[in-house]
């Protein structure tokens, strides 16, 4: 009793609010008005329309909760054993002495973005939704295109000015869409739609610019990726940064480092275009060229060849050798032979008298001179010794 005196008169006394009301004062001094908490989520529940969280990091465990106010604002609702990093403050509740901490914003630590972006892909291949064989091929020379992506947005304005120095004959149909956050249905919802292409669009950008990669975990969503996977025109994402990997990116038939990018990749440079034009052109006209004076030639050719066949060439070549032949003939003719003194002699039935021995005395011969001929008979034969 008596060391109960003294403590008395040495020490404070408090009530029990009085007591929580200092405890709540000395937290409030000592803690900044918000800091940051990284943790993993041993629970997780929505009562009466607010978040209520048990977090933890293997050794200690703490309470926490959003605000129904507050959770419609987040853009990620964690579920249980998800890592997360949490934007709070500390509140004492002074009424029972209990210490949680207020949740302002909530985002997925990187561990679990990696372990959903792994667990979605491993089933998506599991499947055969991934896979190099099932990429269509991008449309050359487009018409028509849809883009995806957050209006207005900086991404949007570097595509729409990327497009319009590139291509400006391609028309860009633009349709908002979500780029982050809890909004995996309504993403999908709109994907659903374009596929029935009444835009008719020849393909599809999904686009969105830089940030964390866990401001990217929409795009690692097995929904969607399915969309994606089964859409029937070609499908092109530009999400994030080069080094930044999604499931989208898995199962599109393109993907682009950014959403800059993606323009590039898709649409032909005008500049480009235009020089391989001009040097078709060049070797146009250079081909046809030599195509014209090739067939010159060739033509040239025939025409000395069908000259050749002319049939008036022809008649005056045949006039030519038969002007050649009778001359030859001429020059050998008998009558030649005649007009220079020799005579040609037959017997009476025309026969040629070449030798004395085919002849007798008293035959008749005639005796053909150059201007007539004569009647002979033979008197006496004589032979010339040889």
């Amino acid at each position: 009793m008596t060391d109960l005196k003294n403590a008395k008169q040495s020490l404070t006394t408090y009530s029990v609010k009085e007591l929580n009301e200092s405890i709540g004062l000395l937290l409030s001094r000592g803690f900044a008005p918000k800091f940051i908490l990284e943790a993993a989520v041993s629970k997780s529940q929505i009562k009466k329309g607010h978040l209520w969280l048990t977090l933890t990091d293997g050794k200690a465990s703490v309470d926490a909760v959003a605000w129904s106010s507050t959770i419609k604002s987040l853009k990620f609702l964690p579920k249980q054993d998800d890592g997360v990093v949490i934007i709070g403050k500390l509140n004492f509740w002074e009424s029972q002495a209990r210490v949680s901490v207020q949740v302002f914003d909530i985002r997925p630590s990187i561990s679990t973005v990696l372990r959903k972006f792994e667990i979605v892909k491993s089933n998506l291949f599991k499947e055969g939704l991934i896979d190099d064989s099932l990429r269509k091929k991008l449309p050359k020379y487009p018409h028509s295109l849809g883009i995806l992506t957050s209006v207005p947005s900086s991404a949007l304005a570097d595509m729409l000015r990327t497009a319009k120095e590139r291509w400006p004959l391609t028309k860009l149909q633009i349709i908002p869409i979500p780029v982050q956050g809890d909004n995996a249905n309504k993403l999908k919802s709109i994907l659903s739609k374009l596929k029935k292409n009444k835009l008719q669009v020849e393909a599809l950008i999904i686009a969105r610019g830089g940030g964390s990669r866990e401001d990217l975990m929409l795009f690692d969503s097995e929904i969607i990726a399915r969309e994606i996977a089964t859409f029937p025109i070609p499908v092109i994402t530009g999400i994030g940064h080069e080094d930044d990997l999604t499931v989208a990116d898995l199962v599109s038939d393109h993907r682009s480092a950014t959403p800059t990018a993606a323009i590039v990749d898709l649409l032909p440079s005008r500049e480009i275009e235009k020089n391989k034009f001009l040097q078709n052109k060049k070797l146009l006209k250079y081909y046809l060229k030599l195509f014209f004076q090739n067939t010159k030639k060739t033509l040239i050719t025939k025409k000395s060849i069908f000259q050749s066949y002319s049939p008036r060439l022809l008649i005056k070549n045949k006039r030519t050798r038969i002007n050649y032949m009778y001359e030859i003939l001429n020059a050998l003719s008998p009558r030649k032979l005649l007009k220079r003194g020799f005579a040609l002699i037959t017997d009476e039935s025309g026969n040629s008298i070449y030798s004395v021995k085919n002849i007798k005395e008293n035959d008749k011969l005639i005796v053909q001179f150059c201007d007539g001929k004569i009647t002979a008979e033979v008197d006496s034969l004589n032979y010339d010794k040889i």
